[in-house]
């Protein structure tokens, strides 16, 4: 649910006409950039053959998002 709070007050954000689209873009960015260190930090603690599954797949599908987001 966190993850989805965040990205629904970074849309928020970048509706209103004080932030341009460069300044949405670098937020989006930087939000994508958190949590793949979140996982990453996950990852490092250890974890099982099904979460390592897990954080191994939201790490590709981001690390994607990113490669798009984050010129």
């Amino acid at each position: 649910m966190k993850p989805f709070a965040s990205i629904v007050t970074i849309l928020a954000l970048c509706q209103t006409p004080a932030y341009s689209y460069n300044d949405c873009a670098k937020a989006a960015c930087a939000e994508v950039k958190a949590r793949i260190s979140t996982i990453e930090s996950k990852m490092r603690s250890g974890y099982t053959r099904a979460q390592g599954e897990r954080y191994e797949n939201k790490l590709r599908v981001l690390k994607a998002k990113r490669s798009k987001l984050c010129r």
